[in-house]
């Protein structure tokens, strides 16, 4: 991609569109994906990752795809939830062209491919599920987590999936400390060198984190 970034918001490298075969929630999918996005080619491993080891999402309510890319993770939201809302995020106008495409091109009328500063400031989410742009820096990614997850729903969840050799033991350490009162944070997968860390919201009530039972 020579200077262009996949977290860039408009990427100057040629667009290239191409089609591609994945397997999403369980179906043999073709997609549109292009150059300057993360991952064009096919469904990275971290992803892969994390689709493989969470669980099905809440039948409804509002979800959040935080670092969409061309959507692998909202499409699959979108197909296994079709009563539920998805919040396609990032910074990437490429991306979100994308995934706009692929929910159009695959009949899904319920994910909002948005920019961040376009979403509702009252929208809570009932999941968020993201393969985080660790390579935008350890402040950018602080304060991108420190943004979203707040926006969790009471007794709701966010999985984040992190290679470990990226720091994600480290980024683990700071999510608990950071999100030490209301929350729990625990590593739920390891698989393919990525880590799954789960972060919980609690109710008030508080209450007991739930088991991930292999």
């Amino acid at each position: 991609m020579g200077g262009d970034h996949y977290f860039s918001a408009t990427p100057a490298s040629p667009e290239n569109l191409r089609r591609v075969r994945v397997r999403l929630a369980g179906r043999d999918l073709d997609v549109t994906t292009a150059g300057g996005v993360f991952s064009p080619d096919h469904v990275d491993s971290g992803t892969a990752v994390l689709l493989a080891n969470t669980p099905p999402p809440p039948a409804g309510g509002d979800f959040l795809d935080l670092g969409c890319g061309w959507g692998p993770i909202a499409l699959s939201l979108a197909l296994d939830a079709p009563h539920a809302t998805v919040w396609a995020v990032d910074v990437n106008e490429r991306a979100l062209d994308l995934v706009r495409r692929n929910a159009e091109a695959l009949g899904l009328s319920n994910i909002n491919a948005s920019l961040p500063d376009d979403v509702p400031d009252d929208v809570v989410f009932r999941t968020i599920r993201s393969n985080p742009p660790i390579r935008v820096g350890k402040n950018e990614l602080h304060g991108l987590l420190e943004r979203w997850i707040p926006r969790l729903d009471e007794r709701s969840d966010a999985w984040l999936v992190v290679q470990r050799n990226l720091g994600s033991d480290s980024l683990q350490r700071w999510l608990a400390a950071t999100f030490a009162h209301g929350y729990s944070v625990h590593r739920s997968a390891t698989a393919r060198g990525f880590r799954v860390l789960k972060v919980r919201r609690h109710g008030s009530p508080p209450t007991e984190d739930i088991p991930i039972i292999d």
